[in-house]
């Protein structure tokens, strides 16, 4: 069968095509996104601007179009903290749902952390114990632990590294005043959860997901992404701390310029490692290893899971 996976993300909003068969892992077939940045379309209310949706409407008209054009017989469609909190978020998705007759919901952040578990708990099999899993995106960060496919605890926090970006720092790169502070507010917000986690015993395997960690990887020394999903990609908590000192002072043009880091991604550097390095440090962790699915691999095997039951 193949399936197409809508996701209205907070930096990206990608189409992905995959051919999925019982039993089977999805083969991805074919790609089609855009880097349309809706964090940095929210007004100072908070609400999705005009030109905000626009950009939206128009991207989702291609990507039902792409779909068609590939065979699609099944289009999951989804957003997330973007539009899951702008004060307008489901009057927007209310006019995309009505004029282009797209089932498209805003995931709850707590689903959200449970379908990207359970991704990570099938690429890593049942060998690899209780899982702690940790995602950095562009509005929100999300965690979960667990030794089964449902996680015994899953939390969403408003910690994404676009969505700090915005409104933290004022200055490229930010004043060290406002460096420190973001860095209190990031781990006073985790360590409010940490017992959450803590009292289901200590992680076998900690992983993370995200285009976030994924760079802050490739900063780190890890292979580069044309090496394929199965090398083996681990960011080092000592090798994290020390580039989130490094990030501070550097203006996002010399971020750009480091291994794996893209030119429109780089003002979130600092702010996505302050917060994966708050993470880590948090829950005792001195490795993470990144993990090639995520949130939209999720949603493809929770489909599957019901088309076959």
């Amino acid at each position: 069968m193949r399936l197409g996976v809508l996701d209205v993300g907070s930096n990206t909003v990608h189409l992905l095509v995959v051919d999925a068969h019982e039993g089977a892992r999805p083969l991805p077939a074919y790609s089609h996104k855009a880097d349309l940045r809706l964090t940095d379309h929210l007004d100072e209310g908070d609400s999705l601007s005009g030109e905000g949706e626009a950009l939206l409407r128009n991207f989702i008209d291609e990507a039902l179009q792409v779909a068609e054009d590939k065979g699609v017989e099944d289009l999951v469609a989804f957003a997330t903290s973007a539009l899951r909190d702008a004060a307008n978020g489901e009057e927007v998705l209310e006019r995309v749902r009505s004029d282009k007759e797209i089932d498209i919901r805003a995931l709850p952040g707590e689903e959200e952390a449970r379908l990207t578990f359970l991704a990570v708990r099938r690429w890593f099999g049942w060998s690899s114990g209780r899982l702690l899993v940790v995602d950095i995106g562009g509005g929100s960060l999300e965690i979960a632990s667990g030794i089964d496919e449902e996680p015994d605890v899953a939390f969403s926090l408003p910690l994404g590294a676009a969505r700090l970006t915005r409104d933290r720092f004022t200055a490229d790169p930010p004043p060290p005043e406002e460096v420190r502070d973001l860095r209190r507010h990031v781990r006073a917000e985790i360590a409010r959860r940490v017992g959450d986690v803590a009292k289901y015993g200590p992680a076998d395997h900690a992983v993370a997901t995200s285009k976030t960690f994924k760079q802050l990887a490739r900063v780190g020394g890890a292979a580069p992404t044309a090496e394929g999903p199965y090398q083996r990609r681990v960011l080092a908590g000592a090798d994290l701390t020390e580039w989130a000192d490094k990030l501070a002072p550097m203006p996002s043009a010399e971020c750009a310029a480091l291994p794996g880091v893209s030119e429109r991604r780089a003002p979130q550097l600092l702010a996505g490692a302050i917060v994966a390095d708050a993470a880590m440090d948090l829950f005792q962790l001195t490795e993470l290893e990144v993990c090639p699915w995520a949130l939209r691999e999720g949603v493809i095997l929770r489909r599957l899971d019901m088309i076959t039951a």
